[in-house]
């Protein structure tokens, strides 16, 4: 079974900083073509922030913070090539069909070499721009262990925290927060890849 990386949404953080969010479940690229000979400089907030951290998703060119190590069939990564070989036509002026499909093969062999990890291993990416050159670095990042008495499901959700105050009659209710813990979830283990 092949492997290839999936746009994941664990908070709505996403609509936010990206101009163009990507939908959750789309197939999902380094996207970094997208900067290439492009002044930094130039680019708008959001977009420094697309070319910093961000997975292109292939079906709507939105972009997506995490991505998730996900299982595929050969018929699906077909799929994928000529879903993204019709984009750098459609959108981004590819010469002919045959250049957009060699540059699709690429892009679509080049995530697929990101997820030689287990399935459901999410994926985070941050860029910079040396040089004129856009450097990749990629990180694994997996769940802390949950407790030992709690089932899978709700093994690291928490709705509500509560805190007993000194000399206070009642408890008191935090409100949950909209984050997630990524300094929580991040591996030892990173990937630096550099490709102009």
């Amino acid at each position: 079974m092949l492997k290839f990386p999936r746009t994941i949404r664990l908070d709505p953080s996403d609509t936010f900083v990206f101009e163009r969010a990507a939908e959750p479940g789309e197939w999902a690229v380094s996207g970094a073509f997208l900067f290439w000979n492009q002044d930094p400089a130039t680019l708008s907030q959001k977009q420094r922030v697309a070319l910093r951290s961000g997975f292109l998703g292939i079906d709507s060119l939105g972009w997506s913070t995490l991505a998730i190590v996900t299982e595929a069939t050969e018929a699906e990564r077909q799929a994928m090539v000529e879903r993204l070989a019709g984009q750098l036509m459609e959108k981004f002026g590819a010469p002919d069909a045959n250049a957009a499909r060699i540059a699709a093969e690429e892009e679509i062999a080049f995530a697929g070499s990101l997820c030689e990890h287990p399935p459901q291993t999410l994926l985070a990416v941050q860029r910079s721009v040396e040089n004129g050159e856009i450097r990749e670095r990629f990180r694994t990042l997996k769940p802390r262990p949950g407790a030992a008495d709690a089932d899978r499901l709700h093994a690291h959700a928490r709705a509500f925290t509560f805190h007993e105050v000194e000399g206070d009659v009642e408890t008191q209710e935090v409100e949950p927060q909209e984050e997630v813990d990524l300094l929580g979830l991040i591996r030892t283990d990173a990937r630096t890849t550099d490709r102009t």
